[in-house]
């Protein structure tokens, strides 16, 4: 296909998939719970090791209670996150703040702010600081500054056996080794896994804002063409006028030459309002207006025929390999769509296009084939948006997008490629079901 245009590809956009920032915090709110249950694990394995290998009593039923405390508290939280659509930065605030007072707990327990492990206050703090808002990050700071004060003075001590001043640093040297270790780990892969999260609404938004641009676009192509339409209707009525007292006038009727001209003449005329009606259509008019009932066959022979006479300089093959007829509505809109893919295809490869009709299951699929240069290969992943072309001229472009949005509105697709040897394709898959008459898709 040109280059000259751009053909949308992938399937129609849905406002409805788009995640707000509640829905992102519930994703995240699954990542703390993921991080709860990582922190029972290591917990249960910290006080084994500590009771068992290093001998140190340590008071087991409260401990054990912190940790069902905290199990608990995962259950219930996972219940509530699979009720709910999306979840405030309150509920996280919540979360993190509920995680602060259960280390606090163990630590009490277990020496206080003697316990090397008091490192695991800054994971917290920097979970919150990428989750949370200004307000909310502060004062998860402010409970984690009070709570680990609070363990300089009031805490359990660890009965710890008799070793001398170098066999407790060296103890202590290794607790904040392995503290220094998990807060990296954990970091690491939960921060790394929160960014993972917060890129895809920043990517779904963008796209919002892009359709919202998009429909931007229609609107004032819309209202571009309402006035367009309005201008162009009484100078085009009067030269059909015209055109049909000339017709009449016996001086034109006797000469060949000059009938030729005005059938030309009113070809072309003909045109301009079949192209004033499609642009209304294409850039937000309702659907319908100039319809009438036809076949898939007819449809397809007729569109054929009229580009074929409007463009005499190209070469277009028609293949029809849809199989049974059925019948349709002729769509003005989605006839002037199909002229855009092929005006574009005429313009690198006048000498062969090829449109070729399908119909897999109940879809209609059009393919617009040539033997071009195809598209540049850093414009597919743009094509269709607006103001997508190598033509490098103001308004190129905005054919092929007005394509994506008529066949977006009957329920298609459009999807561009280049081929393997030479040229591109276009292909338009519609259902059926839009386009078919009655129960004729059934029959």
């Amino acid at each position: 296909m040109p280059p000259a245009g751009s053909v949308p590809t992938g399937t129609p956009f849905d406002l409805a998939t788009l995640p707000t920032n509640d829905a992102v915090n519930r994703k995240n709110m699954a990542l703390l719970i993921q991080l709860r249950w990582t922190a029972v694990i290591g917990q249960i394995v910290t006080i084994a090791f500590v009771e068992l290998w290093l001998g140190i009593a340590l008071p087991l039923a409260a401990m054990v209670a912190v940790i069902g405390a905290l199990v608990t508290l995962n259950i219930a939280s996972m219940i509530w996150v699979h009720d709910r659509a999306g979840i405030g930065r309150r509920g996280l605030l919540l979360a993190l703040m509920l995680d602060v007072a259960a280390l606090t707990a163990q630590l009490y327990l277990s020496g206080g702010a003697t316990n090397p492990f008091t490192s695991l206050f800054l994971l917290q703090v920097t979970l919150g600081a990428v989750l949370l808002d200004t307000r909310s990050i502060w004062s998860l700071v402010a409970l984690a500054c009070f709570s680990f004060v609070w363990l300089t003075v009031a805490y359990r001590p660890l009965g710890v056996p008799l070793y001398d001043f170098y066999d407790h640093f060296s103890l202590y040297l290794a607790g904040m080794f392995i503290g220094f270790v998990l807060d990296a780990v954990l970091l690491v892969v939960f921060v790394t896994r929160i960014n993972r999260n917060l890129r895809e609404r920043d990517a779904h938004l963008a796209a919002l804002r892009q359709h919202a641009a998009e429909q931007d676009h229609i609107v004032r192509m819309g209202l571009l063409a309402s006035g367009a339409a309005h201008e162009l209707g009484t100078p085009l009525s009067s030269l059909s006028v015209i055109l049909n007292d000339w017709r009449r006038m016996p001086a034109f009727a006797s000469d060949p030459e000059l009938s030729h001209d005005l059938g030309e003449m009113e070809t072309s005329l003909q045109r301009c309002k079949s192209i004033v009606t499609g642009i209304l259509l294409s850039a937000g008019q309702a659907r319908g207006e100039g319809s009438a009932p036809t076949t898939v066959a007819a449809f397809l022979t007729a569109l054929v025929d009229e580009w074929r006479t409007t463009r005499p300089s190209a070469t277009l093959y028609f293949r029809n390999a849809f199989g049974a007829d059925l019948s349709v509505v002729s769509d003005i809109a989605l006839k002037q769509a199909i002229f855009n893919v092929l005006d574009n295809a005429a313009e690198v490869s006048r000498d062969w296009i090829e449109l070729m009709a399908e119909r897999k299951a109940d879809t209609l699929v059009l393919s617009v084939t040539d033997r071009g240069p195809g598209f540049p290969r850093e414009m597919l992943p743009h094509v269709g948006k607006p103001y997508q072309s190598t033509k490098g001229s103001p308004g190129s472009g905005l054919g092929l997008f007005l394509v994506v949005n008529v066949v977006r509105k009957l329920g298609g697709v459009v999807t561009a490629c280049n081929r393997p040897d030479i040229g591109a394709s276009v292909r338009l898959e519609l259902p059926l079901s839009t386009l078919a008459i009655g129960d004729g898709l059934d029959g």
